[in-house]
Parts: C-alpha cells; sequence; structure tokens
C-alpha cells in the first residue's frame, strides 16, 4: 500500500519527523523495558536536563528541552511519585520551586549514562550509517531502516548491557 506520508515529500515534512520520532521513542522505550528501567523513554531528557543544568524552575525545565511547560509538570510530578526528583522552594524566591534530582534520581542517570544511553546512541548512530543526500531520502533512508531493524536489534555486542 502507497505510504501517503512519505509521498507527499515536503507537504507532509512535520508529520513524517513525528511519525519517525514516535517510532524511535517506542522503540527506545522496547529496549528500556528489556532492561527494567523505570522511566518512559520521553522522560529522560528532563533527567539529563537536571543532571546537566542542576536544579531548574520548570519554566527554564522547559526552556531548556524545548517542550511546553504543562508538560514539564506533568513529567516533574510523575518523576517525584517515583522518588527521581523533588521540588523545593528556591532560596532567592520562595514562591518559585527549584526541580532536582534525588539521590535515587542521580543514581539512575549514572547508571543511564553508564549502561543505557551509550546503547540507544550506538543503535541510532547504526541507523543512521551511511545515509546522505536530500532530507527526503535521508528520511526514507532512515524509515526503511527501522522497518528493516528496530533499534533493539541494532545494538552492538560490544556496548555493556
Amino acid at each position: 500500500m502507497e505510504d501517503i506520508i512519505r509521498s507527499l515529500g515536503y507537504l507532509t515534512l512535520g508529520s513524517r519527523l513525528k511519525r519517525i520520532g514516535e517510532q524511535l521513542q517506542a522503540d527506545t522505550q522496547r529496549m528500556l523495558d528489556g532492561l527494567e528501567v523505570p522511566v518512559q523513554s520521553s522522560q529522560y531528557p528532563l533527567l539529563a536536563a537536571l543532571d546537566r543544568l542542576g536544579p531548574l524552575p520548570v519554566g527554564e525545565l522547559a526552556q531548556s528541552l524545548g517542550i511546553t511547560q504543562p508538560g514539564v509538570t506533568r513529567s516533574v510530578a510523575l518523576l517525584a511519585e517515583l522518588g527521581l526528583v523533588e521540588a523545593a522552594p528556591s532560596n532567592d524566591d520562595q514562591r518559585r520551586r527549584m526541580i532536582s534530582l534525588t539521590a535515587n534520581g542521580q543514581r539512575l542517570v549514572d547508571k543511564a549514562k553508564r549502561d543505557v544511553w551509550p546503547r540507544i546512541e550506538n543503535a541510532v548512530a547504526d541507523l543512521c550509517k551511511g545515509i546522505a543526500g536530500p532530507l527526503l531520502q535521508q528520511l526514507s533512508a532512515i524509515e526503511d531502516g527501522l522497518a528493516a531493524a528496530p533499534l533493539d536489534r541494532r545494538v552492538k555486542q560490544d556496548v555493556a548491557p
């Protein structure tokens, strides 16, 4: 059957990028599920931002990730329920809540940086290896590559489990 989104080219570029992003996130989640990691793939960038930038208010956290503030607020609430982040009043403005990693959150990030993120990065690098040419051809190559072998089948054996 014809892939309408692919065949419409630049007209549906946003839809195509979204579809590729959703496939990458689903494949990443499948990898995380196999490793018994308790966090959704979409929440790791938030944890990475807190690890890299330190405690931040929700607005700045949203800005650093390029996503909406309500989305960050929902993720923070879920991660707080898991005991991975906490909110505390800012030292300079008691009305402002600073979001930071808990000790458990930092341990999870440290484990992810060591054991999980390299596997995912390796799989995506394998998917994109050798892709060149015009953008639409590159997107086709990524889609075809994902159809042929999802990320969890692309993990190299030399990366620690």
